[in-house]
Protein backbone atom coordinates (compact mmCIF):
# COMPACT_ATOMS: atom_id res chain seq x y z
CA UNK A 1 0.00 0.00 0.00
CA UNK A 2 1.45 3.44 -1.16
CA UNK A 3 2.21 5.50 1.75
CA UNK A 4 0.09 8.96 1.97
CA UNK A 5 1.50 12.35 2.46
CA UNK A 6 0.75 13.11 6.63
CA UNK A 7 1.10 17.08 6.40
CA UNK A 8 0.27 17.46 10.29
CA UNK A 9 3.30 15.05 11.34
CA UNK A 10 5.45 17.09 8.02
CA UNK A 11 4.55 20.04 10.08
CA UNK A 12 5.42 19.22 13.38
CA UNK A 13 8.86 17.46 12.65
CA UNK A 14 9.74 20.67 10.83
CA UNK A 15 8.91 22.50 13.68
CA UNK A 16 11.04 20.86 15.67
CA UNK A 17 13.61 21.31 12.93
CA UNK A 18 13.08 24.89 13.09
CA UNK A 19 13.84 24.59 17.26
CA UNK A 20 17.14 23.30 16.49
CA UNK A 21 18.10 26.64 14.70
CA UNK A 22 16.89 28.59 17.25
CA UNK A 23 18.12 26.49 20.36
CA UNK A 24 21.67 26.78 18.53
CA UNK A 25 20.86 30.94 18.88
CA UNK A 26 19.95 30.87 22.24
CA UNK A 27 22.20 28.59 23.72
CA UNK A 28 25.40 30.02 21.79
CA UNK A 29 24.31 33.36 23.06
CA UNK A 30 24.36 32.02 26.27
CA UNK A 31 27.21 30.46 26.79
CA UNK A 32 29.76 32.42 24.76
CA UNK A 33 31.11 34.55 27.56
CA UNK A 34 32.10 31.06 29.02
CA UNK A 35 33.44 29.81 25.50
CA UNK A 36 35.74 33.23 25.40
CA UNK A 37 37.06 32.14 29.00
CA UNK A 38 37.79 28.64 28.47
CA UNK A 39 39.47 28.58 25.17
CA UNK A 40 41.28 32.35 26.07
CA UNK A 41 39.39 33.80 23.04
CA UNK A 42 39.17 37.44 22.73
CA UNK A 43 36.05 39.50 21.59
CA UNK A 44 37.42 40.03 17.75
CA UNK A 45 37.89 35.67 17.33
CA UNK A 46 34.16 35.43 19.06
CA UNK A 47 32.92 38.05 16.86
CA UNK A 48 33.97 36.17 13.85
CA UNK A 49 32.92 32.34 15.40
CA UNK A 50 29.78 33.84 15.80
CA UNK A 51 29.20 35.42 12.79
CA UNK A 52 29.89 32.04 10.92
CA UNK A 53 26.27 31.35 11.57
CA UNK A 54 25.53 34.56 10.06
CA UNK A 55 27.57 33.63 6.85
CA UNK A 56 26.74 29.96 7.01
CA UNK A 57 23.07 30.60 7.21
CA UNK A 58 22.63 32.58 3.60
CA UNK A 59 24.81 30.43 1.70
CA UNK A 60 23.08 27.05 2.53
CA UNK A 61 19.33 28.69 2.20
CA UNK A 62 19.99 30.46 -1.09
CA UNK A 63 21.90 27.22 -2.64
CA UNK A 64 19.35 24.73 -0.70
CA UNK A 65 16.73 26.85 -2.97
CA UNK A 66 18.07 25.87 -6.46
CA UNK A 67 18.46 22.56 -5.68
CA UNK A 68 15.34 21.37 -3.47
CA UNK A 69 13.29 21.09 -6.92
CA UNK A 70 16.06 18.68 -7.87
CA UNK A 71 17.05 16.37 -4.94
CA UNK A 72 13.62 16.73 -3.00
CA UNK A 73 12.70 18.25 0.09
CA UNK A 74 13.36 14.96 2.00
CA UNK A 75 17.22 14.60 1.22
CA UNK A 76 17.59 18.04 1.82
CA UNK A 77 16.11 17.99 5.34
CA UNK A 78 18.21 14.61 6.36
CA UNK A 79 21.76 16.75 4.70
CA UNK A 80 20.41 19.29 7.47
CA UNK A 81 20.23 16.44 10.20
CA UNK A 82 23.66 15.71 9.44
CA UNK A 83 25.03 19.29 9.37
CA UNK A 84 23.30 19.81 12.71
CA UNK A 85 24.66 16.73 14.65
CA UNK A 86 28.12 16.67 13.17
CA UNK A 87 27.69 20.54 14.44
CA UNK A 88 26.44 19.61 17.75
CA UNK A 89 28.63 16.79 18.52
CA UNK A 90 32.19 19.06 17.20
CA UNK A 91 31.06 21.84 19.40
CA UNK A 92 30.84 19.49 22.78
CA UNK A 93 34.16 18.23 21.85
CA UNK A 94 35.41 21.43 20.85
CA UNK A 95 39.15 22.09 21.90
CA UNK A 96 40.15 25.70 20.48
CA UNK A 97 39.28 28.20 17.86
CA UNK A 98 38.89 26.30 14.96
CA UNK A 99 36.98 23.48 16.14
CA UNK A 100 34.43 25.85 17.16
CA UNK A 101 34.59 27.91 13.90
CA UNK A 102 34.00 24.66 11.77
CA UNK A 103 31.18 23.75 13.83
CA UNK A 104 29.06 27.16 14.38
CA UNK A 105 29.31 26.86 10.24
CA UNK A 106 28.36 23.24 9.87
CA UNK A 107 25.40 24.16 12.37
CA UNK A 108 24.99 27.38 10.52
CA UNK A 109 24.74 25.54 7.02
CA UNK A 110 22.67 23.18 9.16
CA UNK A 111 19.98 26.04 10.06
CA UNK A 112 19.77 27.95 6.33
CA UNK A 113 19.10 24.03 4.60
CA UNK A 114 16.03 23.50 7.34
CA UNK A 115 14.80 26.93 6.22
CA UNK A 116 15.47 26.25 2.53
CA UNK A 117 13.38 23.15 2.63
CA UNK A 118 11.18 23.49 5.16
CA UNK A 119 9.59 27.26 4.04
CA UNK A 120 8.27 25.51 0.46
CA UNK A 121 7.32 22.40 2.18
CA UNK A 122 5.00 24.47 4.54
CA UNK A 123 3.75 26.56 1.72
CA UNK A 124 3.25 23.23 -0.25
CA UNK A 125 1.11 21.11 2.46
CA UNK A 126 -1.24 24.03 3.30
CA UNK A 127 -1.50 25.68 -0.24
CA UNK A 128 -4.87 26.80 1.23
CA UNK A 129 -3.62 28.98 4.33
CA UNK A 130 -0.08 29.79 3.02
CA UNK A 131 1.06 33.12 5.58
CA UNK A 132 -0.97 32.33 8.20
CA UNK A 133 0.57 28.43 8.69
CA UNK A 134 4.43 30.29 7.95
CA UNK A 135 3.40 32.44 10.77
CA UNK A 136 2.45 29.00 12.96
CA UNK A 137 6.02 27.57 12.16
CA UNK A 138 7.93 30.75 12.62
CA UNK A 139 6.75 31.21 15.83
CA UNK A 140 9.22 28.36 16.73
CA UNK A 141 12.12 30.76 16.28
CA UNK A 142 11.61 33.09 19.07
CA UNK A 143 10.44 29.96 21.07
CA UNK A 144 13.51 28.45 20.59
CA UNK A 145 15.45 31.61 21.24
CA UNK A 146 13.34 31.91 24.64
CA UNK A 147 13.92 27.98 25.36
CA UNK A 148 17.58 28.19 24.30
CA UNK A 149 18.64 31.15 26.78
CA UNK A 150 16.29 30.07 29.85
CA UNK A 151 18.41 26.48 29.45
CA UNK A 152 21.74 28.25 29.61
CA UNK A 153 20.59 30.35 32.24
CA UNK A 154 19.67 27.44 34.51
CA UNK A 155 22.40 24.92 33.53
CA UNK A 156 24.94 27.38 34.31
CA UNK A 157 22.80 28.08 37.83
CA UNK A 158 23.29 24.52 38.80
CA UNK A 159 26.44 23.99 37.70
CA UNK A 160 26.03 22.39 34.53
CA UNK A 161 28.86 23.24 31.52
CA UNK A 162 28.26 24.73 28.27
CA UNK A 163 29.06 21.28 27.02
CA UNK A 164 25.95 20.02 28.38
CA UNK A 165 23.75 22.58 27.26
CA UNK A 166 24.87 22.22 23.62
CA UNK A 167 24.48 18.22 24.03
CA UNK A 168 20.36 19.00 24.84
CA UNK A 169 19.60 20.07 21.15
CA UNK A 170 20.80 16.38 20.03
CA UNK A 171 17.24 15.26 21.57
CA UNK A 172 15.23 17.10 18.96
CA UNK A 173 17.76 16.50 16.14
CA UNK A 174 17.72 12.70 16.42
CA UNK A 175 13.84 13.43 16.91
CA UNK A 176 13.23 15.63 13.20
CA UNK A 177 16.02 13.70 11.67
CA UNK A 178 13.70 10.53 12.60
CA UNK A 179 10.42 11.76 11.51
CA UNK A 180 11.59 13.05 8.48
CA UNK A 181 13.23 9.99 7.34
CA UNK A 182 10.08 7.75 8.02
CA UNK A 183 7.63 10.25 6.31
CA UNK A 184 6.81 10.59 2.35
CA UNK A 185 7.38 13.85 1.14
CA UNK A 186 5.26 15.67 -1.53
CA UNK A 187 6.99 17.90 -4.85
CA UNK A 188 7.27 21.71 -4.24
CA UNK A 189 4.19 23.85 -5.07
CA UNK A 190 5.92 24.88 -8.12
CA UNK A 191 6.44 21.37 -9.75
CA UNK A 192 3.39 20.70 -9.05
CA UNK A 193 1.64 23.47 -10.89
CA UNK A 194 3.92 22.66 -13.95
CA UNK A 195 6.00 25.90 -13.99
CA UNK A 196 9.10 25.01 -15.61
CA UNK A 197 12.49 25.75 -14.23
CA UNK A 198 12.98 28.86 -16.62
CA UNK A 199 9.73 29.98 -15.97
CA UNK A 200 10.21 30.48 -12.32
CA UNK A 201 13.98 31.75 -12.67
CA UNK A 202 12.48 34.15 -15.10
CA UNK A 203 9.94 35.27 -12.13
CA UNK A 204 12.49 36.09 -10.21
CA UNK A 205 13.35 39.40 -11.83
CA UNK A 206 9.17 40.26 -11.46
CA UNK A 207 9.49 44.18 -10.47
CA UNK A 208 7.17 43.13 -7.19
CA UNK A 209 9.42 40.26 -6.06
CA UNK A 210 12.99 42.77 -6.31
CA UNK A 211 10.67 45.28 -4.29
CA UNK A 212 9.79 42.56 -1.57
CA UNK A 213 13.72 41.30 -1.66
CA UNK A 214 14.56 45.44 -1.02
CA UNK A 215 11.87 45.13 1.44
CA UNK A 216 13.22 41.80 3.29
CA UNK A 217 16.42 43.94 4.30
CA UNK A 218 14.61 46.45 6.31
CA UNK A 219 12.32 44.20 7.71
CA UNK A 220 15.36 41.56 8.57
CA UNK A 221 17.61 44.47 9.94
CA UNK A 222 14.46 45.93 12.33
CA UNK A 223 13.58 42.68 13.59
CA UNK A 224 17.23 40.78 14.43
CA UNK A 225 19.26 43.86 14.60
CA UNK A 226 17.57 45.24 17.13
CA UNK A 227 17.07 41.75 18.85
CA UNK A 228 20.68 40.50 18.38
CA UNK A 229 22.23 44.54 20.01
CA UNK A 230 19.18 45.44 22.39
CA UNK A 231 21.56 44.54 25.39
CA UNK A 232 24.06 46.31 24.00
CA UNK A 233 22.36 49.49 23.39
CA UNK A 234 20.14 49.76 26.53
CA UNK A 235 22.66 48.08 29.25
CA UNK A 236 23.49 51.61 30.47
CA UNK A 237 19.82 52.81 30.51
CA UNK A 238 18.03 49.99 32.14
CA UNK A 239 19.29 47.55 34.49
CA UNK A 240 16.95 44.52 33.24
CA UNK A 241 18.66 45.04 29.47
CA UNK A 242 17.90 41.60 28.69
CA UNK A 243 14.52 41.12 29.95
CA UNK A 244 13.44 43.74 27.29
CA UNK A 245 14.75 41.07 24.70
CA UNK A 246 12.31 37.84 26.28
CA UNK A 247 9.89 40.31 26.41
CA UNK A 248 9.79 41.33 22.94
CA UNK A 249 10.41 37.24 22.16
CA UNK A 250 8.01 36.08 24.13
CA UNK A 251 5.25 38.66 22.50
CA UNK A 252 6.50 37.46 18.99
CA UNK A 253 5.38 33.76 19.89
CA UNK A 254 2.16 34.57 21.16
CA UNK A 255 1.37 37.17 18.03
CA UNK A 256 2.60 34.43 15.23
CA UNK A 257 0.55 31.86 17.23
CA UNK A 258 -2.29 34.36 16.55
CA UNK A 259 -1.60 35.03 13.37
CA UNK A 260 -4.72 33.44 11.64
CA UNK A 261 -7.45 35.82 12.57
CA UNK A 262 -4.93 38.96 12.15
CA UNK A 263 -3.73 37.84 8.55
CA UNK A 264 -7.21 36.92 7.17
CA UNK A 265 -8.87 40.51 8.80
CA UNK A 266 -5.75 42.49 7.14
CA UNK A 267 -4.65 40.54 4.17
CA UNK A 268 -0.30 40.04 3.96
CA UNK A 269 0.07 43.37 2.34
CA UNK A 270 -1.73 44.98 5.44
CA UNK A 271 -0.37 43.41 8.37
CA UNK A 272 3.07 44.35 6.46
CA UNK A 273 2.17 47.98 7.27
CA UNK A 274 0.59 47.99 10.59
CA UNK A 275 3.83 46.13 11.68
CA UNK A 276 5.87 48.55 10.12
CA UNK A 277 4.05 51.20 12.37
CA UNK A 278 4.23 49.77 15.26
CA UNK A 279 8.11 48.70 14.90
CA UNK A 280 8.34 52.53 14.45
CA UNK A 281 6.11 53.61 17.55
CA UNK A 282 8.29 50.60 19.72
CA UNK A 283 11.66 52.00 18.43
CA UNK A 284 10.60 55.61 18.96
CA UNK A 285 10.10 54.76 22.43
CA UNK A 286 13.25 52.64 23.32
CA UNK A 287 15.40 55.32 22.15
CA UNK A 288 13.50 58.25 23.95
CA UNK A 289 12.10 56.86 27.04
CA UNK A 290 14.07 55.65 30.80
CA UNK A 291 12.30 53.63 33.32
CA UNK A 292 9.24 51.26 32.67
CA UNK A 293 8.59 53.16 29.15
CA UNK A 294 11.11 51.17 28.30
CA UNK A 295 9.08 47.96 28.39
CA UNK A 296 5.62 49.86 26.81
CA UNK A 297 8.37 50.83 23.74
CA UNK A 298 9.83 46.30 23.88
CA UNK A 299 5.92 45.56 23.47
CA UNK A 300 5.09 47.76 21.03
CA UNK A 301 8.55 46.72 19.04
CA UNK A 302 7.63 42.82 19.69
CA UNK A 303 4.03 43.39 18.43
CA UNK A 304 5.73 45.17 15.41
CA UNK A 305 8.04 42.90 14.46
CA UNK A 306 6.47 39.91 15.26
CA UNK A 307 5.01 39.17 11.88
CA UNK A 308 7.85 40.69 9.82
CA UNK A 309 9.53 37.63 8.37
CA UNK A 310 6.87 34.64 7.84
CA UNK A 311 4.43 37.30 6.53
CA UNK A 312 7.28 38.61 3.93
CA UNK A 313 7.80 34.61 3.11
CA UNK A 314 4.12 34.35 3.02
CA UNK A 315 3.16 37.11 0.22
CA UNK A 316 5.48 35.93 -1.70
CA UNK A 317 4.52 32.07 -1.41
CA UNK A 318 0.54 33.54 -2.39
CA UNK A 319 1.47 36.16 -4.76
CA UNK A 320 4.45 35.09 -6.44
CA UNK A 321 3.91 31.62 -6.46
CA UNK A 322 5.97 30.84 -9.69
CA UNK A 323 9.13 32.19 -7.80
CA UNK A 324 9.21 29.07 -6.29
CA UNK A 325 11.48 27.34 -3.36
CA UNK A 326 13.93 29.86 -4.91
CA UNK A 327 11.61 33.10 -4.26
CA UNK A 328 11.01 31.81 -0.65
CA UNK A 329 15.04 31.05 0.28
CA UNK A 330 16.09 34.04 -1.63
CA UNK A 331 14.03 36.30 0.61
CA UNK A 332 15.40 34.39 3.66
CA UNK A 333 19.16 34.29 2.30
CA UNK A 334 18.86 38.32 1.27
CA UNK A 335 17.36 39.30 5.03
CA UNK A 336 20.10 37.11 7.13
CA UNK A 337 22.62 38.99 4.44
CA UNK A 338 21.57 42.48 5.18
CA UNK A 339 21.60 41.54 8.84
CA UNK A 340 24.77 40.48 8.85
CA UNK A 341 26.39 43.61 6.99
CA UNK A 342 24.40 45.99 9.07
CA UNK A 343 25.63 44.10 12.63
CA UNK A 344 29.53 44.81 11.22
CA UNK A 345 28.57 48.35 10.26
CA UNK A 346 26.83 49.61 13.18
CA UNK A 347 29.23 47.85 15.71
CA UNK A 348 32.05 50.18 13.98
CA UNK A 349 29.64 53.25 14.21
CA UNK A 350 29.03 52.14 17.57
CA UNK A 351 32.45 52.16 18.83
CA UNK A 352 33.44 55.50 16.89
CA UNK A 353 30.24 56.84 18.13
CA UNK A 354 31.52 55.84 21.92
CA UNK A 355 34.85 57.56 21.34
CA UNK A 356 33.74 60.91 20.07
CA UNK A 357 31.88 61.30 23.37
CA UNK A 358 35.09 60.98 25.23
CA UNK A 359 36.77 64.04 26.06
CA UNK A 360 40.72 63.88 25.31
CA UNK A 361 43.44 64.00 28.22
CA UNK A 362 41.43 62.57 31.24
CA UNK A 363 42.63 60.35 33.63
CA UNK A 364 41.85 56.42 33.53
CA UNK A 365 39.77 56.82 36.93
CA UNK A 366 37.66 59.54 34.99
CA UNK A 367 37.47 57.41 31.77
CA UNK A 368 36.10 54.43 33.22
CA UNK A 369 33.09 57.06 34.35
CA UNK A 370 32.92 58.56 31.39
CA UNK A 371 32.66 55.67 29.41
CA UNK A 372 29.61 54.63 30.40
CA UNK A 373 28.05 58.02 30.07
CA UNK A 374 29.22 57.48 26.43
CA UNK A 375 27.62 54.60 25.86
CA UNK A 376 24.28 55.38 27.53
CA UNK A 377 24.01 58.13 24.99
CA UNK A 378 25.05 56.23 22.09
CA UNK A 379 22.62 53.55 23.05
CA UNK A 380 19.84 55.47 21.97
CA UNK A 381 21.84 57.40 18.87
CA UNK A 382 22.07 53.90 17.24
CA UNK A 383 18.00 53.00 17.57
CA UNK A 384 17.65 56.17 16.49
CA UNK A 385 19.25 56.14 13.50
CA UNK A 386 17.99 52.06 12.75
CA UNK A 387 14.86 54.14 13.28
CA UNK A 388 14.51 55.42 9.67
CA UNK A 389 14.47 51.81 8.41
CA UNK A 390 10.74 50.80 9.52
CA UNK A 391 9.99 54.93 8.56
CA UNK A 392 10.72 54.26 5.14
CA UNK A 393 9.41 50.96 5.58
CA UNK A 394 6.01 52.66 6.55
CA UNK A 395 5.71 54.25 2.81
CA UNK A 396 7.01 51.09 1.23
CA UNK A 397 3.78 48.50 2.52
CA UNK A 398 1.64 51.78 2.17
CA UNK A 399 2.56 51.55 -1.79
CA UNK A 400 2.27 48.04 -1.67
CA UNK A 401 -1.14 47.87 -0.22
CA UNK A 402 -2.85 50.35 -2.93
CA UNK A 403 -0.87 48.80 -5.47
CA UNK A 404 -2.61 44.99 -4.48
CA UNK A 405 -6.14 46.67 -4.26
CA UNK A 406 -5.81 48.07 -7.85
CA UNK A 407 -4.04 44.69 -9.16
CA UNK A 408 -7.68 43.24 -7.53
CA UNK A 409 -9.54 45.74 -9.04
CA UNK A 410 -7.86 45.07 -12.72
Amino acid sequence: MEQTIDRSRLFWASCLALLVTSLSFGIRAGILSELGTTFQLNGAELGIITATAFWGFPLAVIIGGMVVDIIGMKRLLLIAFVFHLLGIVLTVFATGYWSLFISTLLIGIANGTVEAACNPLVATIYSENKTTKLNHFHLWFPGGIVIGTLIAFFFTKIGWGWQIQVATMIIPTLLYGYFFSKLKFPVTERVASGVSTGEMYKSLFSPLFIFMIICMFGTAITELFTGQWIDVLLKSVTDNAILILTLTTGVMVVGRGLAEPVVHRFSPQGVLLISSVLSVLGLYLLGHTSGNMIFVGALIFGMGVCYFWPTMIGFVAENLPKTGAVGLNLMGGAGMFAVSLYLIFMGGYYNNLVESKLPAGVSEAEKATLLIEAKKAAGPEIINITLVIPIILVVAFTGLVIYMKNRKKA
